[in-house]
């Protein structure tokens, strides 16, 4: 029988890729989320039976231990961007990561790849990056033999940044810019989900592996990468720290007034802190060379998702490719 992997937030941005990986690599794989009618588009990844959603909350124990019950090997890519309701930094990238460790350890499952993010830091004013922080060093504890892997922001259809960033084009002359020096090392959600999948698969040493794209870029770079994928040409404003934090501290205090009825999607004042830092690989760590992974770049790929944020759509280019037509002699 097709050994079985169980991938924890399997149905998420991340999640479902590995999903992906691992089918076409001819293993069963069991989605533990915590709505399995809303995955059930996860089936479509495998054969009939392959791939299968199941009920599942990390930070319920009876939960995580019938998620892993036979499996081989086990992938936490459970992620928040806020915190909602019982599900907060702490709750998830802890208490739950901690779980999903000491079970997998206790029921004999053979490896644990346990997503975690560069720059960590149990000392940073970032609740996220303390937590996330907390969470690697009590899964480590758990399963020494772990594999970590710190990815740099991740990019990809429906990811939260080169998508945030594209409606900026659309408003009038300017495109703001929030900490433009700021160095970034975007990498691909299938280079991230291909090195997941061959460490669940035996396929690299335990440890911790950073990973980052080709390219290191700072903050105004990117916002030009964005413009010319749009094909959009805005005046770079700079906003200055304080007048962002300020906003952002008004945004959390109406979700706290509001008790939850508006979710801060916008800006937080702990993504702001995420912002303003550097979060490019430190060469203290493997990463995807020790993998055999050839990383692929943010410009080779966000075309093929920013299309709807340019002026005619789809049909930009079309339209671009016939006006250089009519003004040829």
């Amino acid at each position: 029988m097709a050994k079985l992997v169980t991938i924890f937030g399997g149905s998420g941005f991340v999640g479902r890729q590995v999903a992906q990986q691992m089918a076409r690599d001819g293993w069963r794989v069991r989605v533990a989320v915590r709505r399995p009618d809303e995955a059930l588009f996860t089936r479509a990844y495998g054969v009939v039976g392959q791939v299968v959603p199941v009920l599942c909350n990390i930070r319920d124990e009876a939960s995580v231990r019938a998620a892993l019950s036979g499996a081989d090997a086990a992938v936490n890519c459970v992620n928040i961007l806020h915190p909602q309701g019982k599900s907060n930094f702490t709750t998830v990238f802890e208490t739950g990561a901690e779980i999903v460790a000491r079970l997998s350890a206790e029921m004999g499952v053979a490896r644990l790849v346990h997503l975690s993010g560069l720059g960590i830091d149990p000392d940073s004013k970032s609740r996220y990056i303390a937590s996330k922080s907390r969470g690697e060093a009590a899964v480590l504890a758990a399963r020494p033999d772990a594999i970590v892997l710190r990815p740099s922001v991740i990019f990809g259809p429906d990811d939260n940044f080169y998508n945030r960033l594209a409606p900026m084009t659309r408003r009038g002359p300017f495109m703001p810019v929030l900490a433009g020096h700021v160095k970034m090392q975007p990498v691909y959600v299938e280079d991230v989900a291909q090195a997941a999948a061959k460490a669940a698969k035996g396929e690299a040493e335990p440890g911790i592996y950073e990973l980052g794209g080709p390219d290191v870029l700072t903050m105004r770079q990117i916002s030009e990468q964005v413009q010319k994928s749009v094909g959009r040409k805005k005046v770079m404003l700079p906003v200055p720290q304080l007048f962002a934090r300020m906003g952002a501290t008004m945004l959390d205090i109406a979700q706290m007034l509001t008790g939850g009825l508006f979710t801060n999607n916008i800006l937080s004042r702990d993504q702001l802190l995420l912002l303003t830092r550097d979060n490019v690989v430190g060469g203290g760590h493997p990463g995807f060379a020790e993998l055999g992974i050839q990383p692929v770049s943010a410009e080779a790929v966000i075309d093929s998702y920013l299309w709807p944020f340019r002026p005619s759509g789809q049909y930009h280019t079309a339209n671009q490719s016939a006006k250089n037509l009519r003004g040829q002699p």
